[in-house]
């Protein structure tokens, strides 16, 4: 654990920079996985020269339809278990076909979906002496959430109440329904709740110019 902690603070994946072209790259990479997938002979996109992509890493890809904008498909692994390359194409392909919440992508679909790609800073876990105190530790926009009561398990992207309008204490609770827990779970002692925060690349429209959105 600490070596992965001092690679991420080295690397400047704990609030640092992280390389719009790598960005960019990881995004087109989901999409030609998908297309792929569908049946389409394109070209896979050119890598760029960064060992980043060789590093285990955690991160999510999410679909959206463009026009009306909803969701469309989101899959990710919170823990840095494989390189994050690899990590991106599998997340694709889960999200595309494997969201069990949507319908597989259809190749008809595919001018209609943003494809976003969401690489994420290891959790950390947010200690406090009393529950309440998490209304004060969690920034909306910026902390992602995962949250372990028992054996349930939820989790948000920092994006995700901000596209809901939820204040922190929304947040916590709609994570908890997430999980599969009663919606005041958070304010139990036993519960643990982590944050990250993530590099957010995305399509500004369906294979359109990648966007760093955060």
């Amino acid at each position: 654990m600490r070596n992965i902690i001092k690679f991420l603070l080295e690397s400047g994946l704990v609030g640092g920079a992280f390389s719009g072209k790598t960005g960019e790259y990881l995004v087109r990479l989901a999409r030609w996985q998908i297309e792929e997938r569908l049946g389409e002979k394109v070209a896979p996109p050119k890598k760029p020269e960064d060992s980043l992509l060789q590093k285990n890493m955690g991160a999510f890809v999410t679909l959206h339809a463009f026009k009306p904008r909803e969701l469309r498909g989101c899959i990710g692994y919170i823990e840095p278990i494989m390189p994050l390359e690899k990590t991106v194409r599998e997340c694709a392909l889960h999200s595309a076909f494997g969201d069990s919440r949507f319908m597989p992508l259809e190749k008809s679909e595919l001018s209609n979906t943003v494809v976003e790609v969401s690489v994420l800073t290891l959790p950390e876990i947010i200690e406090v002496k009393s529950p309440k105190e998490y209304l004060k530790k969690i920034e909306i926009g910026k902390d992602g959430l995962v949250l372990e009561a028992g054996h349930y398990r939820g989790v948000f992207l920092p994006q995700v109440p901000v596209e809901q309008k939820w204040n922190v204490e929304e947040y916590l609770c709609e994570l908890c329904g997430k999980a599969g827990a009663d919606a005041d779970c958070w304010l139990a002692q036993d519960v643990k709740v982590y944050k990250f925060q993530t590099h957010i690349f995305s399509e500004e429209k369906p294979n359109g110019k990648v966007m760093k959105e955060s």
